[in-house]
């Protein structure tokens, strides 16, 4: 039995009735092609801002260790702890302790703040943090390196000097990092406090 409403639904898997277009109209098309657009214009603005505000953060610690060797200091995939001591010979250091820290907790964050500039300070102009310190002053080293690179590794050396520094900086603000190989030094700012915790709970 049919009804006569039935006469007047086209069956199942039908084409549409006339004037029931399912073609998404022209000006639909053009908004979400503008609206994709925009995004993308959007994403790659974000991006350079990104950049351009990452590289403001780093360009002094950059041009001190060299970018070569700052890429070491973020993503070498080994990095050893020593522990300086006098080595034979009068002004020459040794390592009496090495332990591999690789996997170590909070060693991520330590890696971000070596090369943010904010958490050194820096001198405008010659200083005595840009001349050498006795040999005896560097406690500890932090050694990055890439075995499948083939190059040396970057140490750097630490004088964890304590001694009260400026408003905020706390203690061990008056300490020391320097890179074997490159010239100068720069005062642990902001970084000591949290280097010399870090350093304290490795082995």
């Amino acid at each position: 039995m049919f009804l006569v409403g039935d006469l007047f639904m086209p069956p199942t898997g039908s084409p549409a009735a006339p004037g029931r277009s399912s073609i998404t109209p022209p000006a639909a098309v053009g908004s979400g092609a503008r609206l994709v657009i925009g995004l993308l214009i959007l994403g790659v603005t974000a991006g350079l801002v990104g950049i351009w505000y990452q590289r403001g953060q780093t360009r002094r610690c950059l041009a001190f260790y060299g970018p070569g060797a700052a890429r070491m200091v973020t993503a070498a995939p080994v990095v050893e702890l020593w522990t300086l001591g006098p080595g034979a010979e009068p002004g020459v250091l040794v390592a009496i302790e090495r332990a591999d820290v690789s996997g170590a907790p909070g060693l991520v964050h330590l890696r971000r703040g070596l090369v943010e500039d904010n958490n050194f300070r820096w001198q405008a102009g010659p200083s005595a943090e840009s001349g050498r310190l006795p040999a005896e002053s560097w406690d500890r080293a932090l050694v990055f390196a890439d075995p499948t690179t083939g190059r040396p590794p970057v140490v750097l050396v630490i004088d964890l000097a304590e001694a009260s520094g400026g408003a905020g900086e706390g203690k061990g603000a008056a300490g020391s990092l320097a890179m074997v190989g490159r010239p100068g030094r720069i005062g642990l700012g902001r970084i000591a406090a949290g280097l010399a915790t870090w350093l304290s709970r490795q082995p």
